[in-house]
């Protein structure tokens, strides 16, 4: 199989010929939505560690192929400035040798570069809809002779584009090998059923799910890429339950393996006292109605993320007097039905609900109009400044007098 190369973007001409059915690789688009400078300040921020023994959860950082478990000075700092800087610093540190540093949920790290991917990929949802499940993003950056996990292929239709530098993609169209293994990082014996893309800064590769691939160093040289993930293979009904109650602690458990279990696993009779339990307690945080306002939270983020969250957190709160003009720079959407409800704003929600007056607040912020909050009545007034105060915090508004 020959890899397609292509010379213009264009969403229809994409979906009709690729999505889902083929790899591509786009030559120097223009309208690639990262830039090696926002993408170096995010890696910076999105690398920070908890404290100075622990590598963060999303981040991984390794040395030929030995994964790191403590960030001694291996991640990127504001100090290096720029990619060059760090690679500078990593050829010293190393002395040399080979790394890679991989920084997952990446644009949850940077409302621009946020807001940049979300209106990209808004052309792909209008024509194959949005994941009820969050798009990744992950940044890959460094020497590395391939990538960590070696040849394997994931659940995700896979975006890649190139930043910095040069970088190979390896693909085959089945699984190589007939192993009971899901990856295989020595891949020599196979590489004469896979096939190349070349990649260079400015292009954009897309592979299917379906397809088996590795990344590898085109050259000595660091490269730098950011790829987005869309779920298209194995959507199980746990990611968006896992979503559900991201955050809750349970109150009641279970054991996974019991003593009560026959021979073939399956349990006979009554459940065991700590399963009924956390039934019971699982019934009991329905039929409090918990369950439909988390399911209506989630909708809302969901629903103004464009496909992508969780995004960043939300600013502190500034003082807004009653003559300052707002206006919004993002969608406002509020839940549905009658009195006080929820609110959300670029994938992220306001502390409280929000009464009918307000409500007619949003309204007007969406339709376009400029909102004083010194233009309500007096009674209302108290609660529409501090509505405005969170949505700049979610940076959904804008004083209009500091455009």
């Amino acid at each position: 199989m020959t890899l397609t190369i292509e010379k213009s973007f264009d969403w229809d001409i994409f979906v009709d010929r690729f999505w889902d059915q083929r790899p591509v690789l786009y030559k120097n688009i223009d309208s690639v939505p990262f830039a090696e400078a926002e993408v170096f300040e995010t890696a910076v921020l999105g690398s920070r560690p908890p404290h100075p023994l622990a590598v963060p959860g999303n981040v991984q950082f390794l040395v030929r192929r030995r994964q790191q478990t403590r960030p001694r000075d291996y991640l990127p700092e504001l100090s290096d400035r720029t990619f060059d800087g760090y690679e500078r610093r990593m050829a010293e540190r190393l002395h040399g040798q080979r790394y890679a540093l991989v920084v997952h949920r990446f644009h949850a790290f940077s409302h621009p570069l946020w807001t940049r991917a979300q209106r990209f990929y808004a052309g792909l949802w209008e024509r194959v809809g949005q994941p009820t499940h969050t798009a990744g993003s992950t940044m890959f950056h460094g020497s590395y002779e391939h990538s960590p996990v070696g040849v394997h292929q994931d659940r995700f239709a896979t975006f890649m584009f190139c930043v910095r530098g040069s970088k190979r993609m390896r693909f085959w169209a089945e699984r190589p090998w007939s192993d009971p293994v899901h990856t295989v990082l020595d891949y020599q014996p196979y590489l004469a059923s896979s096939f190349v893309a070349e990649v260079e800064p400015g292009d954009l590769l897309y592979w299917p799910s379906r397809y088996y691939h590795v990344g590898e160093s085109a050259g000595d040289a660091p490269a730098t890429s950011v790829n987005v993930g869309i779920p298209r293979r194995e959507h199980r009904p746990y990611y968006e339950i896992k979503d559900l109650f991201r955050g809750t602690r349970p109150e009641g458990s279970a054991p996974l393996f019991t003593p009560d279990a026959g021979p073939d696993g399956r349990l006979g009779g009554e459940l065991p006292t700590a399963l009924a339990d956390a039934v019971d307690a699982f019934a009991e945080h329905l039929s409090r109605d918990r369950f439909a306002e988390r399911a209506t939270d989630l909708a809302l983020r969901v629903g103004t993320a464009g496909g992508f969250w969780p995004t960043q957190a939300p600013a502190a709160l500034r003082p807004l007097d009653d003559d300052t003009p707002v206006r919004a720079c993002a969608p406002l959407l509020a839940a549905p039905g009658d009195g006080a409800r929820r609110c959300a704003a670029n994938g992220n929600l306001t502390s409280g609900t929000i009464t009918a007056e307000a409500l007619a607040v949003l309204d007007r912020l969406n339709a376009g109009e400029v909102v004083r909050a010194g233009d309500l009545p007096a009674p209302q007034r108290a609660e529409v400044r501090h509505l405005l105060q969170e949505l700049e915090s979610l940076r959904a508004v804008t004083r209009a007098d500091t455009d």
